[in-house]
């Protein structure tokens, strides 16, 4: 491994590399963790180009806007390009309905592409920087988060893919074959399943059952894994493969914790679990799981992409090839949230506000089986940390809202109640309180805590006083209390059995108090954060006991993947950040104290936003028993409908 201590005069910066569903990014971050030079990739999709064409103020926008899965319009400019399927293949596509796939190729080139820009933006700023006698900036390490469970197979012969397509983790080609297995399982057998991977073992989510349909389906597949040449892994064992001088073939725990085949305990495949989809170890080539801060080898530009770049970007790339920068840090893309938002010790919980709703509740190194329909899996993994808690393997609780984001697409969209996504709170605003009316925005089912697929989108107690505000403020109230919801039953977890009827974030009438709740901050990010309006509602819906902290970045996911790869140096003085406290007091503070920080009114502090709840107790009490009576007449309405 190559030491990279900066020299005097010289400014250290950290890479990070961000694959999301929709789209790339490379951000390259300052000690305060600030973007110093960024680049994206925005994919284009048939589904994106509908949307376009049929959103209100859009006609004449031009093929330089797409819309994301938010319904937030993003416009092409120097830093961010968008897809254009004139010239190639779409990133992302949707070949029959349920399916989604996507292009493990154009992936690794968008990945190399961003990358390439930021260095040459980078470049151009240090040629200015020397020139006036400033220090100039140096990449010291790099680090990658990704979307999770996504499952691409690769020839091990030619490092190509062996059918040029990945599932992607939100596709649900497999419901089949997970109803099967269910119904061929005993219950017992099933509960000892889900204590060894802490996940549902009957749902499309994960990656076992897709890659059991690449070998059921795909000839290629089967043949690749019959003769030993089958390379099997997520969007992290992918890039890291190709875009390391050594093809380093690894997973980090918490990407590797989702596939399905890992056990929690022994941080490792199980056979159990690898027989039970019927994988033949020995004809298999799966990554070695590895920790989240870990060297894995020097970036090298993968030469499969060199026909995809410019001269100028291969020849920067090509250059850089030669610094032996590692790359030594990687993150599944909900556990990089959590780490960005600094939600580093035990009790501490974030959400990210996507198209869904994603909710990770630390629980240190205690491994919680939840009995309220959360999943278990890991947050983070630092063993260089000696010393620290981080040393050892965070478990968290995740539970996930299907419907956040998109739900004000909707509003937008088919309701054209208002021009732009974020409109969507000072329409809301416009309002005291919902009116009375409750939108449960359950689209496509109800997902953590209330897991019901037959649930169906329903809005209640409307009457002739019901306004576009009202229905607009009834719909984010039904994000926040979903949120709710998960957070209530992960506190349950956290205190074990016997605290399955108490609710810990609301005041104990008897005596007047509020209960010891296990979480007294939730960490905010995604696109409804930014709405001052959207997260003051949240706060109010939580109630006292919960805080509500919006992160001073807007890449917190990417940020994750920065502070792992720094956390990969054994000896601190290699280090950016120290430690995790470190990191939280230059990000959050600009290398301040707390406590200083919070008396300088004009320090980057100032951006750390905090909401607390402004609610009436009796008041939020009554609106939450409305709401867990709109959920209940909500449950089972496709059988109740259909007569099932």
């Amino acid at each position: 491994m190559t030491l990279n201590v900066v020299p005097k005069g010289e400014i250290p910066l950290i890479a990070a590399i961000d694959v999301g569903t929709t789209s790339t990014r490379a951000i390259l971050f300052n000690k305060q963790g600030q973007e110093v030079s960024k680049y994206q990739i925005e994919y284009s999709t048939t589904a994106a180009k509908d949307k376009e064409a049929s959103s209100p103020g859009s006609a004449g926008s031009g093929k330089g806007i797409i819309f994301s899965a938010e319904g937030i319009a993003i416009e092409a400019n120097e830093y961010v390009e968008i897809e254009e399927l004139e010239h190639q293949d779409a990133t992302l596509r949707f070949p029959h309905p349920g399916w989604v796939e996507c292009k493990p190729m154009n992936i690794l080139a968008n990945v190399v592409q961003c990358f390439a820009a930021t260095l040459i933006s980078i470049n151009k700023v240090n040629d200015e920087r020397v020139e006036n006698n400033l220090p100039p900036y140096v990449i010291k390490c790099i680090g990658v988060t990704n979307m999770r469970e996504t499952t691409i197979v690769w020839s091990k012969k030619t490092g190509l893919p062996v059918v040029d397509y990945g599932i992607v983790w939100n596709d649900t080609r497999t419901m089949d074959i997970v109803n099967t297995k269910k119904s061929e399982t005993p219950p017992e057998e099933q509960e000892r399943l889900r204590a060894k991977t802490g996940l549902p073992p009957y749902s499309t989510y994960f990656s076992c059952s897709k890659l059991r349909w690449f070998l059921d389906n795909v000839p290629e597949v089967l043949e690749a894994y019959e003769s030993g040449d089958l390379m099997f892994g997520t969007v992290d064992t992918w890039l890291i493969y190709h875009l390391t001088g050594n093809h380093a073939f690894v997973s980090d725990v918490t990407n590797a914790s989702r596939t399905g085949f890992m056990n929690l305990d022994t941080l490792d495949y199980d056979d159990e679990l690898l027989e039970y989809w019927g994988i033949d170890r020995s004809k298999l080539n799966m990554p070695k799981i590895v920790p989240s801060a870990q060297y894995y080898g020097d970036f090298c530009v993968p030469a499969v992409t060199k026909k995809k770049l410019t001269e100028a970007a291969w020849d920067v790339l090509t250059s850089f090839s030669q610094s032996g920068i590692p790359i030594q840090g990687c993150l599944g893309d909900q556990s990089s949230s959590l780490v960005g938002q600094m939600a580093f010790k035990a009790g501490s919980a974030k959400c990210t506000y996507g198209t869904g709703c994603f909710l990770l509740y630390n629980t240190g190194t205690k491994k919680l089986l939840s009995q309220h329909g959360a999943l278990t899996t890991f947050g983070f993994w630092f063993p260089e940390l000696e010393g620290s808690e981080a040393s050892k393997p965070h478990f968290v609780l995740e539970g996930s809202v299907a419907v956040a984001g998109s739900v004000v697409q909707w509003l937008r969209d088919n309701l054209r109640l208002f021009p732009r996504a974020e409109d969507v709170g000072p329409l809301a605003s416009r309002v005291p309180d919902c009116g009375g009316v409750v939108f449960v925005p359950a689209f496509s089912g109800l997902f953590a805590p209330y897991w019901d697929a037959a649930a169906r989108g329903t809005i209640l107690g409307m009457s002739q006083f019901t306004t576009a505000s009202h229905i607009a403020r009834a719909a984010i109230e039904g994000v926040c209390f979903q949120a709710r919801a998960i957070l209530k039953a992960m506190s349950s977890d956290a205190f074990g059995e016997g605290a399955k009827d108490h609710d810990f974030l609301e005041e104990i009438v008897d005596t007047g108090t509020y209960e010891h709740s296990p979480l007294s901050v939730l960490a905010v990010d995604g696109g409804m954060s930014k709405s001052d309006e959207v997260m003051q509602i949240q706060a109010d819906i939580l109630g006292p006991c919960v805080k509500v902290r919006r992160s001073p970045t807007a890449e917190s996911t990417a940020l994750g993947a920065a502070i792992a790869a720094c956390m990969a140096y054994k000896d601190p003085n290699e280090r950016v950040w120290k430690d995790l406290n470190d990191a939280k007091k230059w990000i959050f503070y600009g290398g301040l104290e707390k406590e200083e920080a919070l008396r300088t009114p004009d320090n980057v502090s100032s951006k750390l936003k905090i909401f607390a709840s402004q609610s009436v107790d009796t008041v939020r009490r009554k609106n939450w028993k409305r709401w867990e009576a709109a959920i209940e007449r909500t449950k089972g309405w496709l059988h109740d409908a259909e007569g099932n």
